[in-house]
């Protein structure tokens, strides 16, 4: 296998301490963005009513567009204005409870912003309340269920400890990938719920080598600490982490810049996992594994520690 490290010896485990730290810092924004945003920013797909993609020649402001949109008789409408080019719009509208389709009269609206306005309707999204509630429903239920179906594969092909390990570092990585989105002010859509599911996992697979090799070693090292066959175990593999979710974060990169607004949440979400991911492999997977072993030989010590002195007191 091409390697980039070679003889690394670094004490991972430990700095875990120090990891616990900034993970609790990245695990308290999301939660403190979550809570001040009244939780994720569910789309359209989730909460009903419809998108629309607009280019609009001459640009102009966003308040000219919603001035223009509430003059259509579409109040609380949100308007966003494309980053990279000025000139298109997402605008967002509630569920319109008339049941007809809101674009034409929007088209109309907008070309009513000044004279010579041209509009183009790029994308036109319409979903019901129902549809988008039950669609909210299962996005939960497929992300729960992906986690329960790995926490059972890892506890029946390693160890119920690596599994605890896997599942706590796929919930911190997928919860700071949402508290990233909640930050950002992004939306939480179907793309996204892939994306996530995507990033469990990618994220999973990346977890199972690092295992596969801390438990080879484990088997030959029987006399060494468990930190240090976990620290060969990583070290062994870091040559592989780094270009494989190096990899990934680039291509995913490059898709963040130059693949548009319909697949920019989606590689954002997939880029940060890459990195989050590559983080929570070294330090909250293995990490969490090591401090289970440790507690349960404390327990077993002290167990028998208390048989001795039981059995010397009854002679």
């Amino acid at each position: 296998m091409f390697q980039i490290l070679h003889g690394l010896n670094v004490d991972w485990m430990g700095r875990r301490y120090f990891a616990y730290i900034i993970s609790g810092i990245m695990l308290t924004a999301s939660l403190v963005s979550l809570i001040v945003h009244g939780g994720p920013r569910y789309g359209v797909d989730f909460t009903g009513g419809t998108l629309i993609e607009a280019g609009i020649q001459p640009t102009p402001t966003p308040d000219a567009v919603r001035t223009a949109v509430e003059r259509a008789g579409f109040g609380r409408a949100e308007i966003q204005q494309g980053i990279d080019r000025p000139n298109e719009f997402l605008i967002r509208l509630g569920v319109n409870e008339a049941g007809t389709d809101p674009a034409p009269a929007v088209e109309a609206a907008l070309r009513s912003i000044a004279a010579g306005t041209q509009v183009e309707l790029r994308r036109v999204e319409t979903v019901g309340p129902r549809v988008g509630d039950e669609l909210r429903s299962n996005a939960i239920k497929a992300v729960f269920l992906a986690l329960g179906l790995i926490l059972i594969y890892v506890a029946a092909r390693y160890d119920w400890r690596y599994s605890v390990g896997a599942v706590v570092a796929l919930f911190h990585d997928v919860f700071i990938s949402l508290g990233v989105l909640s930050i950002l002010d992004r939306e939480v859509t179907l793309p996204v719920v892939a994306a996530l599911l995507t990033l469990a996992g990618f994220s999973i697979n990346d977890k199972v080598v690092v295992f596969d090799r801390i438990r080879e070693r484990k088997q030959g090292l029987r006399r060494e600490r468990p930190d240090m066959v976990m620290n060969i175990g990583i070290n062994e593999t870091l040559s592989r982490t780094i270009i494989t979710n190096g990899t990934v974060a680039l291509s995913t990169l490059a898709l963040y810049l130059f693949g548009g607004d319909v697949i920019h949440d989606f590689s954002l979400v997939i880029l940060v996992g890459a990195v989050v991911g590559t983080y929570s492999s070294l330090y909250v997977a293995s990490a969490l594994a090591l401090e289970l072993q440790l507690w349960g030989e404390r327990s077993a010590g002290q167990r028998r520690a208390s048989g001795t002195r039981s059995a010397s007191s009854t002679k």
